[in-house]
C-alpha cells in the first residue's frame, strides 16, 4: 500500500495542495521526494491518489489525482465500558480496522478504571490519535471519532435517535447477534460492551428501557476486548465486507 497522509481540509484546499505542519513532518519521516506517489485522505470518507510536486524547507506541494471510493457497511458505534490497563487501545485500533464509526468509552457500575478531568482529556487525545493512525494504516478514508469518557447511560443517550442498540448480555441465551442485526439492515447500530465483570443487571434493564436489545455471541466465554472485536467482525461479515 502506498504511503497515506491525513489532510482534513484536502477537499476544500487550493490546487495544488500545500502541506505543512504535522502532516509535513510525517512526510519528512517517510522521506518522500519529488515524483513520489501517495494517497491523501481527509478522515471524513474521501481519498485521492497524489503525486509529490516538490519538497520545500517547511512544506510539500502535492497534486491530487483520482478520488477513490471504498465500500462501506452500516454505521456502527461501539459503547465500550472502560477495561483495565491498555486494552481499550487494542479495541480502538482493531475496531477502526473493522469499520467502527464512533467510539464511546464509558464508565459502568463494574468498571475498575475511572478517568476524569485533565487525565480523561489527555487520554481522549491519545485515543483519537490511535484511531487516526489505525485508519491511515488500514486504508480507511474516514477516521472514527473517539468521544469523551462519560457514564454508560449518558453515552447511550447521546447516540442518534435512529440508532438500534444491541447489548452484549452474558445472561442472554435466545437472541444471537446475527439474528438481531438482520431486523433492519439500513439502520445504524450501536454495540454496548461491559467491562471485565460484565454489565450489572440494573444497567441491562436501564438499557432495555432505552430501547436496547440483549444479544448473545454464543456459548464461548470471551474477554471484554475480544467480545467487542468478535461482534464487530460478525457485523462486517453480515454486511458482506468480511469473510
Amino acid at each position: 500500500m502506498a504511503h497515506r497522509l491525513l489532510v482534513p481540509d484536502a477537499a476544500h484546499a487550493a490546487a495544488p495542495l500545500r502541506v505543512a505542519g504535522e502532516a509535513f513532518h510525517h512526510l519528512r519521516v517517510l522521506r518522500v521526494a519529488k515524483g513520489d506517489s501517495l494517497e491523501v485522505f481527509d478522515g471524513k470518507g474521501r481519498a485521492w491518489a497524489a503525486e509529490v510536486l516538490s519538497v520545500e524547507e517547511d512544506a510539500a506541494v502535492l497534486r491530487l489525482g483520482l478520488e477513490r471510493t471504498a465500500p462501506r457497511g452500516r454505521p456502527v458505534s461501539l459503547v465500550q465500558a472502560l477495561p483495565k490497563a491498555d486494552k481499550l487501545e487494542l479495541v480502538l485500533q482493531k475496531g477502526t480496522e473493522l469499520g467502527v464509526h464512533a467510539f464511546f468509552p464509558s464508565v459502568s457500575e463494574r468498571s475498575v478504571v475511572r478517568l476524569e478531568g485533565k487525565s480523561a482529556e489527555a487520554r481522549q487525545l491519545r485515543w483519537q490519535r490511535i484511531a487516526e493512525e489505525a485508519a491511515r494504516q488500514c486504508g480507511r478514508a474516514e477516521v472514527p471519532t473517539v468521544h469523551a469518557v462519560r457514564g454508560l447511560l449518558e453515552a447511550v443517550r447521546s447516540l442518534p435517535a435512529s440508532t438500534r442498540l444491541l447489548v452484549l448480555d452474558e445472561e442472554e441465551t435466545q437472541v444471537r447477534l446475527a439474528q438481531a442485526a438482520f431486523v433492519d439492515r439500513s439502520a445504524p447500530l450501536a454495540l454496548v460492551v461491559g467491562p471485565e465483570g460484565g454489565l450489572a443487571r440494573t444497567e441491562v434493564e436501564a438499557l432495555r428501557e432505552l430501547g436496547g436489545v440483549s444479544i448473545s455471541l454464543g456459548p464461548l466465554v470471551l474477554r471484554t476486548e475480544t467480545a467487542a472485536l468478535a461482534a464487530l467482525a460478525v457485523l462486517r461479515h453480515l454486511d458482506g465486507l468480511l469473510g
